[in-house]
């Protein structure tokens, strides 16, 4: 949707909730003069705008069964990828790190539901890190015997020492999702997991770019040149309302963030600079969380762009929250945890979810979301953890958002967490081997 058109809406929209929110009652209403109103302003934005009606964004999330976590105005993974998927007409664009499933779990309806459009007639690309093929070979296997699906997998390991690491879905080229869940039946019912789906031709676009050069390098051929590409995304959504608390702002703009530098089709996407200037411009509060924030790579480099970011935001009076999984509570990770902590004006804090109550679940029970919130006004979601690797070596996707209905839905996600049970504050205790 264009500039003009996104403006129409979002009067229109405004409009009618001030009206409704002073009014207090439908039967209060001027309803004869408002619904003529309301009649010729869509008259007049669907004669300008090519669609009618806005684009939209939505919080999806995966609570981890057995936990007082969730909110029920928030969809469940596995309900939204299996309605995506149900309702493509072209096609399906896949993208994720890894695949695994287990007989009987929530993925596998999924999985049905995807050979099922392929068999009717709708293209599926389904394009895999190579990282895990080794562990998880069985579904890797099924699609690639499949003659309906096209199946591809990057060894992205051999071009820049990183992994595929991004997970997104794209339907017929409008609908989407982005999020930290992965495609494992562990994140659809035990991991702790945030994603968006977002309606927009203009930001499927932007997403497709990506997948289309992704798609043309792990098979050894050269990317598409993008003719005429958006410098400077920037889309106006409008929030899912039962996701909006109180009277906060249903407006969103939304501006896709990318990585690795250097392997983008448009560089201007990066997200680590963005991620930086959206700290630094901060003035209140910062809350964070991520599966993992690591300081130091594993080639011994510190990972100082962000960590020296959250500490000026500190120093300067903004309030610093983070979380992460207590699966950084192993040495050579809590260290800089325990530093940052020590710090005036920082907290962070460790979530532990409980083992099942069926017995131990590998690589489970876990936080795996990773988002920003700055000043109740912006955020980002995305794919990275923050450890620099994600953002120098591995292709990862977000999103940079503007819009304080937003902020507060994700505020209030992270005081969720934060203030439960499962959280602990980082101690001067030793670090488990």
């Amino acid at each position: 949707m264009g500039a003009g058109c996104a403006a129409a809406w979002r009067g229109l929209v405004r409009y009618s909730e001030v009206v409704f929110q002073r009014c207090g009652t439908a039967e209060a209403l001027p309803m004869k003069k408002l619904t003529q109103w309301i009649g010729l302003s869509l008259l007049g934005i669907s004669a300008s705008c090519a669609a009618v009606g806005p684009a939209t964004v939505s919080l999806v999330e995966t609570t981890p069964v057995a936990t007082v976590l969730g909110s029920p105005e928030i969809p469940e993974t596995p309900e939204v990828w299996m309605e995506m998927i149900q309702n493509a007409r072209e096609s399906i664009d896949i993208c994720h790190f890894y695949l695994h499933a287990r007989e009987g779990d929530l993925l596998t309806p999924i999985i049905h539901a995807i050979e099922d459009a392929a068999a009717r007639g709708i293209r599926v690309r389904f394009l895999a890190g190579q990282k895990f093929q080794a562990t998880y070979p069985e579904l890797l296997d099924r699609f690639a015997e499949d003659p309906h699906v096209e199946m591809v997998v990057w060894n992205m390991i051999e071009m820049t020492g990183g992994v595929q690491h991004s997970k997104y879905m794209v339907i017929d080229g409008e609908d989407t999702y982005v999020g930290s869940a992965n495609f494992d039946w562990r994140a659809l019912e035990h991991i702790q997991e945030l994603g968006l789906r977002i309606h927009s031709p203009r930001f499927a676009r932007s997403l497709l770019d990506v997948f289309d050069h992704d798609w043309a390098v792990a098979q050894g051929q050269e990317p598409p040149v993008i003719e005429n590409p958006e410098t400077d995304l920037a889309i106006d959504c409008l929030m899912d309302s039962n996701q909006v608390r109180g009277l906060h702002d249903r407006w969103v703009t939304l501006r896709p963030a990318y990585s690795p530098t250097g392997l983008l089709p448009e560089e201007s996407t990066w997200d680590l600079p963005k991620l930086q200037a959206m700290i630094d411009a901060a003035q209140k509060t910062l809350y964070l969380q991520v599966l993992t924030l690591d300081l130091v790579d594993y080639d011994g480099k510190h990972f100082e762009e962000l960590e020296d970011a959250l500490i000026r935001a500190a120093a300067r009076g903004v309030r610093v929250r983070i979380l992460v999984a207590d699966w950084c509570d192993r040495k050579g990770v809590i260290e800089g945890l325990r530093d940052l902590a020590a710090l005036e004006g920082i907290g962070v804090r460790l979530v532990t979810i409980p083992e099942h109550s069926g017995g131990h679940i590998p690589f489970a029970r876990v936080i795996h979301a990773k988002y920003l919130v700055a000043d109740h006004k912006e955020s980002w979601l995305g794919t990275s953890n923050w450890e620099r690797g994600y953002f120098f070596k591995s292709r990862n996707v977000g999103v940079m958002m503007t819009g304080d209905g937003m902020a507060d839905r994700l505020e209030h996600f992270f005081r969720t967490n934060w203030f439960s049970s499962y959280a602990v504050d980082v101690d001067a205790q030793p670090a488990q081997e």
